[in-house]
């Protein structure tokens, strides 16, 4: 199954939760007490709340998406294959800081590089620091969006 697919079900799964949720807030609302009411507002909020995760969650997706289309046409797909492996299949460290260290490098060398940003965030990716990996690929996002 396709993580696309996988992504859908589970969108699909969490907006029936929400909708339920919704529903538990309604009827809070519908008791007329303070502290129903009072309930329902925090109930209803987190909905809301997840509603905006889900949107911004696929917004992100649909670009980076975007980004690796638009460098796997032109070749430039980053391609770690031949990088060592541990036996659970991550990238051997070592392997994958000197990996890191030369995207780096072109990220230092041409700073309004799209596509060099892409790849540092794959780097980051592969090094298993996620946090840096997603403000990296904003900033790909960013200059790939002002680059069209």
């Amino acid at each position: 199954m396709k993580a696309r697919n996988i992504a859908l079900l589970m969108t699909a799964a969490l907006v029936v939760y929400l909708v339920l949720l919704a529903d538990r807030a309604f009827a809070l609302f519908r008791s007329g007490s303070g502290a129903g009411i009072a309930l329902g507002v925090g109930v209803l909020l987190l909905p809301l709340l997840g509603i905006w995760i889900v949107v911004v969650t696929w917004r992100n997706g649909v670009q980076i998406q975007r980004l690796s289309r638009r460098l796997d046409e032109e070749g430039a797909l980053p391609d770690v294959s031949d990088l060592p492996r541990r036996p659970s299949g991550r990238v051997d460290r070592d392997a994958a800081d000197a990996w890191f260290q030369d995207r780096r490098a072109e990220v230092e060398a041409d700073q309004e590089n799209w596509r060099a940003w892409y790849k540092l965030a794959y780097a980051y990716d592969i090094a298993g620091d996620r946090r840096r990996a997603r403000e990296t690929m904003k900033k790909a996002v960013e200059l790939e969006a002002a680059d069209r």
